[in-house]
């Protein structure tokens, strides 16, 4: 399995889970594991539920947020079992994995999954170009955390084994894309432009600041054109 594909849990509550997601990523392949804000870790019953994962865990990235967790990943796909009124598109599992797969040959991804209470909030789902979402049955859908990964560490495995054509995998070149912390120093860019240009309030207008960010993560622009769009708000922020 590519190192380039990174699982990311967000605050988890229970360590044990850490281990068990840990032991199942490693069943598969997956290794490379960040953990944003766990309530307990280092943890003996994380190392113990690991059952022979412990390398994972010793070689977590503790991380203050997610943005920090993500920062390096060119394409990031959320976990949710509730439905969202945000326009982000929803696939299931296996085109997740196809995709995850596809895309780690040339650059870093994530695979980001939420607290085990509530899942992700709107402002962490507002990182994701896709979203994943299982299908459980209605009347029971919530899926305990280690289970999620072992389910999408699979999926990642099948799309490994199944090589994916060549024609695939050629449209996406590593210089052309740009990580999440890329794009998040452009989001900042452009609301900070809004604002002086009065277009946008300091308090409130965040309905706005989100629709913005689904529309650039629904486009992923290249490398060249957020340098053209950068340049464009630094222009502008001289005038203003």
């Amino acid at each position: 399995m590519s190192n380039n594909i990174r699982f990311v849990l967000l605050g988890t509550t229970h360590s044990g889970n850490i281990g068990a997601a840990a032991r199942a990523m490693k069943t598969m392949g997956v290794t490379d594991l960040a953990l944003v804000n766990p309530e307990d870790f280092p943890s003996s019953q994380a190392t113990s539920r690991a059952s022979g994962a412990d390398d994972l865990l010793f070689n977590a990235d503790v991380c203050k947020n997610m943005d920090e967790a993500i920062k390096d990943s060119k394409l990031v796909i959320g976990t949710t079992a509730r439905k969202r009124h945000l326009d982000i598109p929803v696939i299931d599992a296996r085109k997740a994995a196809e995709i995850l797969i596809k895309e780690s040959k040339h650059h870093p991804v994530s695979l980001v999954f939420g607290k085990e209470r509530y899942g992700m909030t709107n402002e962490e789902v507002e990182r994701c170009h896709y979203l994943v979402r299982l299908p459980t049955v209605e009347n029971f859908s919530s899926l305990n955390l280690a289970s999620a990964v072992q389910v999408l560490s699979y999926e990642c495995r099948m799309a490994k084994l199944n090589h994916l054509p060549k024609k695939e995998i050629e449209q996406f070149s590593d210089e052309e894309m740009v990580n999440a912390e890329v794009m998040e120093s452009f989001y900042q860019h452009y609301f900070n432009v809004m604002e002086k240009a009065l277009y946008l309030r300091k308090e409130g207008h965040e309905s706005l600041k989100t629709k913005i960010r689904i529309m650039y993560n629904r486009i992923r622009p290249k490398k060249h054109e957020i340098d053209i769009l950068r340049g464009f708000l630094s222009k502008l922020d001289k005038k203003l």
